[in-house]
This record gives C-alpha cells, structure tokens and sequence, in this order.
C-alpha cells in the first residue's frame, strides 16, 4: 500500500510544479520538476504509511 502513496505523491509533487511552480528560478523544492516529484514522492509514502499503521 506504500507504493500507492509513493506514486500518488510523486503525481501530486510534479502537479504543484506543474500549476504552481516557481517563477523565480531559486526555489529549492519547486525550481526543478525531479525535485517536486521526489519530495511530494517522499511525502506520499510518508503519509500512506502513517495512516495504515
């Protein structure tokens, strides 16, 4: 069921890129697409995880 979470949050991570973003360039997390879709990848599992325990 993790692995659920971790797909759902990369697509979740890469939508903010995506609708959001950064205009700036000097955003840490939202700059690159590969970093919003690891972290919200990362947040994913983190949170399917709380919950099903």
């Amino acid at each position: 069921m993790e692995i659920i979470g971790t797909f759902v949050g990369a697509g979740l991570g890469y939508a903010y890129y995506y609708f959001v973003g950064c205009n700036s360039g000097t955003c840490a997390i939202t700059s690159k697409p590969l970093n919003s879709t690891l972290y919200g990848a990362v947040m994913g599992l983190l949170f399917f995880s709380s919950i099903l325990k």
